[in-house]
């Protein structure tokens, strides 16, 4: 990947200090709903889970200790303090931190390790956008059973109809819908605040349990309950990762004020409150200690609030995954994908079909297949704790090779997220035979689409490049045999070397070139954004001919009309009605070829099958468009 040349300025990051508020508001209702959601299921499931654990006062304040400092360390410290300095040009996630560390590193010993950490990783998040939707919306309405036991039937065809509808509007984009989600997560963690507040209040001798030492006790008199604990106690900061993944759409501060000011408080007070109520009540109250916190009038009102909040975290990671896919295409790992803009205004409000149509059927499945909330909680956790061990490794990366950070500080940080995310993934392995495989199984099957989507476009570029003709010769040649015909025509090549098949196709069989021949590449950099300014460059090579590269951030649409409408540098302004555009479509003929096992080549070849065409992903107009096709051996 070719990298332009460094920007001097992001559009959308400049956050002043009287937006900053705003802003925080704002993330309330983006960021924070998969981890605001958490109370739901999270210490429930510590005692009410696939691994059994006493409920009695010790193990209450041990789990709740573990919960708040679980917070602290993974969130606080982790994500809000360290990682979250880790940006590319303002963006976060983990396709970004793997572009930056890219094109920092070069082509060192360990990138390519780094390089499949890191896809991996986006793999696992795939897993988790289908389990967070369905375990989130399923045990909010099962609220449902606690205010009304009667209407407990209706719980999963209630929450199937919510996940229709909610997969159904996202064609319609969310920039509406969004303005409320901030009020309404605001009004939600006021509410799950104050309840826990009131049962803190008929308790008060919980909050000892906010000091370090009843989860180190928790761990010293029972290790093994406590490690199975883990498992559970994990789900309290699922979520984390997308602090950092959502950094580009509010900036780092105020997130990080939501975070400390208001999300944490407010998480802390209601695990406090439901550790208060088991205390009380002991196990007449698991059965739901989040609904259970709330009288019995209120408890079908915090049913409709509580399922508002799973769909804004649903809606969440939804967009989540279109953003992500976004990344992967742009660079490299994931076929061309026909990309929705919802929103007129706002760059990064996307919709992508197949994704979306894809996550809605193995949601449902989920929902079907698992029934409760406490049967998905099993498959949930694996793929979170696996992606933020895998964001430590990356995290290793940046402060020795792009911060330069003294061993004697950066050892000691690693050290603390390696043993907590590595007991927080070893606990939730004891969960694989109870659903724990599911993401798991995802997470290998998108990878496996990843890396040979990846692996077979570069070994079909190396292919191209083998067999190109140098253009010098080309030109030398064809330009004074050959006849000139008015107007302009744009070649696109994947390869900025050699003569494009499809310009050597047309000359074969139309015997004419046009008066201005132009050889396109569009690279995507390893920047979120490229400037307007720094959009292309051009190489006049003789005799009408034009080199032009057009260069992209990954999380920029690529418009190839509105980019050519900006360059006055070949002779003339291009005229669309004047423009031809020629494309090369390959037919991939697996071979005994090294490079890829034979199924995977053939894995490749339908996916490229399956791939949108360049007219339509590079914004061509269709009436403009020659599509000419060759065959290549990969």
């Amino acid at each position: 990947m070719e990298t332009a040349p460094a920007q001097d300025h992001v559009p959308g990051h400049d956050h002043t200090h009287d937006g900053v508020l705003k802003l925080a508001l704002g993330a309330i209702g983006i960021v924070f709903g998969d981890i605001g959601t958490s109370p739901l299921y999270a210490f429930r499931e510590t005692f009410h889970g696939h691994h059994y654990l006493l409920l009695d006062t010790f193990n209450i304040m041990g789990v709740i200790s573990l919960m708040f400092w679980s917070m602290m360390a993974v969130v606080t410290l982790k994500y809000v303090t360290v990682i979250m300095r880790a940006d590319n040009k303002g963006e976060g996630g983990s396709l970004a931190l793997l572009a930056l560390i890219s094109g920092r590193a070069g082509q060192k010993r360990w990138t390519a390790g780094i390089v499949l950490l890191g896809v991996f990783a986006t793999a696992l998040f795939y897993g988790d956008s289908m389990i967070t939707p369905a375990v989130s919306v399923l045990s909010a309405v099962e609220g449902i059973a606690v205010a009304a036991p009667g209407f407990g039937g209706l719980v999963v065809p209630i929450a199937v109809v919510i996940l229709i509808l909610l997969f159904s509007i996202q064609r319609t984009g969310t920039a509406r819908v969004g303005l409320f989600f901030g009020p309404i997560m605001l009004l939600y963690f006021t509410v799950i605040a104050t309840l826990g507040v009131i049962s803190i209040v008929q308790s008060p001798s919980i909050i000892a349990a906010l000091s370090p030492h009843h989860a180190v006790t928790f761990f010293w008199r029972d290790p093994l309950h406590a490690f199975l604990a883990l498992g559970s106690v994990v789900l309290a900061v699922t979520g984390a990762e997308a602090l950092y993944a959502d950094m580009g759409h509010f900036g780092r501060n105020p997130i990080r004020v939501s975070w400390l000011f208001f999300v944490l408080p407010a998480l802390t007070l209601n695990y406090m409150g439901q550790g208060a109520l088991l205390m009380r009540e002991g196990r007449t109250a698991l059965v739901s200690p989040f609904y259970n916190l709330a009288p019995d009038a209120l408890q079908l009102p915090l049913v409709v609030l509580a399922t508002m909040a799973a769909i804004i975290a649903s809606q969440a990671v939804i967009s989540g995954a279109f953003s992500v896919t976004q990344q992967a295409i742009q660079l490299g790992f994931i076929p061309r994908l026909r990309i929705d803009h919802t929103s007129a205004s706002t760059a990064g409000q996307i919709y992508i079909p197949v994704i979306n149509w894809a996550l809605m059927v193995m949601v449902i499945l989920l929902v079907l297949s698992f029934q409760t909330s406490s049967n998905l909680t099993a498959a949930y956790g694996i793929a979170v704790t696996g992606a933020m061990f895998i964001d430590n490794c990356l995290l290793a990366v940046v402060l020795f090779h792009l911060w330069n950070w003294k061993k004697r500080y950066a050892l000691p940080l690693l050290a603390i997220f390696f043993a907590v995310d590595l007991a927080y993934f070893s606990a939730n392995l004891t969960k694989v035979p109870d659903g724990g495989w599911f993401p798991l199984m995802v997470g290998f099957i998108i990878f496996t689409l990843l890396t040979t989507w990846a692996k077979g476009r570069m070994l079909m570029m190396q292919r191209l490049r083998e067999s190109a003709m140098p253009i010098k010769i080309f030109i030398d040649s064809a330009a004074n045999s050959a006849s000139r015909v008015p107007g302009t025509a744009v070649f696109l090549t994947s390869t900025p070397d050699g003569v494009p098949q499809a310009l050597l196709h047309n000359l074969k069989h139309n015997k004419v070139l046009h008066e201005r021949v132009i050889l396109l590449t569009v690279k995507i950099t390893d920047s979120p954004f490229v400037p307007e300014m720094k959009r292309y460059k051009i190489d006049d090579l003789g005799k009408g001919f034009h080199r032009m590269v057009l260069y992209y951030g990954f999380m920029q649409e690529v418009n190839v009309p509105s980019a050519l409408k900006q360059v006055s540098e070949c002779g003339a302004e291009f005229k669309m009605m004047e423009t031809s555009f020629f494309l090369a479509r390959q037919t991939l003929l697996p071979s005994s070829r090294p490079g890829m096992m034979i199924w995977r080549e053939k894995l490749f070849a339908w996916m490229l099958r399956n791939a949108e065409s360049a007219m339509e992903f590079f914004r061509l107009p269709t009436n403009r468009v020659v599509e000419l096709g060759s065959q290549v051996e990969i």
